[in-house]
């Protein structure tokens, strides 16, 4: 377990970064840290995440989500999506609290955030009084500033070039 944990957010309109937090939990696994994901605005869509399908294999790693099982945009969200937005959030809070995890991850929070789902003061609060020793990790599109300002390592993906644009949809085993 660290002495100091920090706080990261990946964050910007590139692929990447729920990737990155997944190989950072891996990394930590590695060293006998016990991991917590928490996926926001992800369901199971029918067909099932790769990182939900291998968390059984490692003990110390539990994924939680909190989605319905489509994609949340600010045109199609509605009170059900909020509802699944709060109760990952009650969770992730008594998580964080608990001592129980070296590194928690909350994936696409950022994204809840940005369409008013959860309250940043409420976020930022919960990150201020984290446990000294607790790494937490934030992604998701638009991040907030206030967080951005919090925290102590912050990673923009930018696209350059990606084979969406041209029609590719996404692959199992690369993208979900």
């Amino acid at each position: 377990m660290l002495e100091n944990g920090y706080i990261q957010i990946y964050t910007g309109d590139g692929k990447g970064k729920t990737t990155a937090s997944l190989g950072l939990a891996f990394r930590a696994l590695g060293h006998g840290w016990k991991v917590l994901i928490i996926q926001f605005t992800k369901g199971d869509k029918g067909t099932t995440y790769g990182e939900i399908a291998s968390s059984g294999r490692f003990a110390n790693l539990e994924v939680r989500q909190y989605g319905l099982d489509r994609v949340v945009y600010s045109h199609n969200m509605n009170m059900d999506d909020y509802k699944e937005c709060k109760k990952g959030w009650e969770y992730a809070k008594q998580a964080i609290q608990s001592g129980e995890y070296g590194l928690i991850i909350l994936d696409e929070i950022n994204i809840c955030l940005d369409m008013g789902m959860l309250k940043v003061s409420d976020v930022k609060n919960t990150l201020i009084n984290k446990p000294k020793n607790l790494e937490i990790v934030l992604t998701g599109r638009r991040a907030p500033q206030e967080l951005v300002a919090l925290a102590h390592l912050v990673t923009e993906m930018q696209p350059i070039k990606h084979y969406f644009d041209v029609g590719v949809m996404a692959r199992r085993g690369i993208e979900y």
